[in-house]
């Protein structure tokens, strides 16, 4: 697997470098770029299959590299390297796409590259991505379903029913997704999102599509499609709190 390094700094290059020698011998260097401008030159010259970015380069954003090409040119798959940033790093989990934390930590990079070589990220992930970091409030995201992705607008998602390492998501509009990722996944996505709300450790809910709650039989929530969630006793309270929070 060919691979080019985009990064304005030069320790970091090494470093990215030296690290994918020894744990990833497999992928194979053949470009070290300093700046946006030589990373464009190098992929439409060298066509690699991976290309390690910095998000964060002097006047320029990492996303600006998805401007030079055409959606049917991006046949490579993008591994972002970026300090923490909390709304980024969401918006890369919204995204279905992989990134690294700087100082780099070896092992998550043999991660991500395992990941890349097994499902190659599509464009429309990377453009899903733009929309997310530039839009005030995340709206989509990108959840795994068999050997593709599929884009969800999160306001019409009802509930996710955990299903041991899978979860199901009910939509507004009746259709299910079964998808490969477990409930607790999803729970650390939304962990910000008040909208979003685990009121029983089988379900996540949206708070904006409860339509009532139920005290008697030990409590449970009637969605907007009828739908009964159960809800543990000791959530109700804070389910109450939540949902007068985020509808006044």
């Amino acid at each position: 697997m060919d691979a080019v390094i985009i990064d304005d700094e030069k320790r970091a290059r090494v470093n990215l470098s030296l690290i994918l020698k020894e744990y990833c011998p497999e992928v194979n260097i053949v470009a070290e770029c300093e700046n946006l401008s030589q990373g464009v030159k190098a992929i439409r010259k060298l066509q690699p299959s991976i290309v390690l970015l910095d998000i964060e380069m002097p006047g320029h954003s990492g996303l600006e590299l998805l401007d030079f090409f055409d959606e049917n040119e991006i046949n490579f798959s993008i591994i972002f390297t970026t300090a923490y940033n909390e709304y980024a790093i969401k918006a890369f989990k919204f995204s279905a796409v992989d990134y690294l934390l700087k100082p780099i930590v070896p092992e998550e990079l043999a991660d991500a590259i395992a990941r890349v070589k097994k499902q190659q990220i599509k464009a429309k992930n990377y453009g899903l991505l733009k929309e997310n970091i530039n839009n005030v409030y995340l709206d989509k995201i990108a959840v795994p379903s068999g050997s593709s992705l599929i884009f969800l607008d999160m306001d019409k998602i009802l509930f996710i029913k955990g299903e041991g390492a899978y979860s199901e998501i009910n939509m507004e509009d009746g259709t299910k997704h079964m998808v490969s990722r477990n409930l607790k996944n999803f729970e650390e996505i939304f962990r910000e999102n008040p909208v979003f709300f685990r009121p029983h450790k089988s379900y996540i809910v949206n708070v904006n599509q409860v339509s009532s709650y139920n005290k008697s039989d030990g409590g449970s929530l009637f969605m907007k499609n009828k739908i009964s969630v159960p809800i543990s006793p000791e959530k109700s309270q804070l389910m109450l709190e939540k949902i007068r929070l985020v509808r006044r």
